[in-house]
């Protein structure tokens, strides 16, 4: 079995892999606090709650956009797996040629995520993925990760909206009824959501027409993919898996599989 790690600013996932299939994932919050050992708990009790044995797990694949943790995650896997893991990084195989100014400024998660749209779904394609920060990354038909957008993510939105004012609640950042709300929870739902979708229409319209690639599969994943996903009709793939497919799909081209 493959072990796949996308460490990320919010949440740490991992997802088990037997041949090609997914068999498990699971999810831990990140903080990058926590010592190599506690994660070394935290994923041994894992393997024992979940009947698996970590003598199986055969390699082990990292992306991490918290470089503080990749050091303690690399002893944690170590003594957990005695294995060296691949940790995606400049130099490693991807299948993907990056044309951007500056390679090295393009997250793990990201190269991750557009490796495994182009080869799931084709090329052209447009990857969103909704997390933290939201982005948009851009691959042609020939491969070539060759534009990419970022924006605040809708936790990110919502957190500024309610700490910097002073009558506005904590609301649930999910659809309201409607678009025409009637009261203040509902108003800054619709704020969020359908805010976030007229962003995602622009954007995704937008480099489409520059990038002069009308036809681009648009491919959306992360936490918040989901409600942004069932409002609006320009993503044409929703895959919550993309990331971790994307990293074995990596660890396969760096071991000749």
């Amino acid at each position: 079995m493959i072990l796949v790690i996308d460490i990320g600013n919010s949440t740490c996932k991992f997802g088990l892999f037997d041949k090609n299939e997914i068999v498990a994932v699971w999810k831990a919050v990140t903080r990058d606090q926590k010592t190599s050992d506690e994660y070394a708990i935290l994923i041994r009790s894992w393997f024992e709650q979940n009947k698996f044995n970590p003598a199986d797990v055969k390699g082990v694949v990292l992306s991490s956009v918290v470089p503080n943790l990749t050091h303690s995650f690399v002893s944690t896997i170590s003594k957990t797996f005695q294995l060296t893991p691949l940790i995606l990084k400049a130099g490693v195989k991807t299948g993907i040629a990056i044309q951007v100014d500056d390679p090295r400024e393009v997250g793990a998660d990201r190269i991750a995520d557009v490796a495994a749209g182009f080869y799931l779904y084709g090329g052209p394609c447009l990857v969103m993925n909704f997390g933290t920060a939201t982005t948009f990354d851009l691959v042609n038909a020939d491969g070539l990760f060759h534009a990419a957008v970022t924006s605040p993510g809708i936790q990110i939105s919502a957190d500024a909206l309610w700490s910097r004012t002073a009558m506005l609640p904590h609301v649930e950042i999910a659809c309201p009824p409607s678009i025409l709300a009637k009261n203040t929870v509902h108003s800054m739902q619709a704020g969020l959501i359908y805010g976030y979708v007229g962003q995602v229409e622009y954007i995704t319209r937008k480099m489409k027409e520059e990038a002069r690639c009308p036809e681009a599969k648009v491919i959306a994943t992360g936490g918040y993919a989901q409600v942004i996903h069932s409002k609006t009709d320009v993503i044409d793939v929703y895959d919550p898996l993309l990331t971790l497919k994307g990293l074995k799909f990596i660890w396969d081209k760096n071991n000749g599989r």
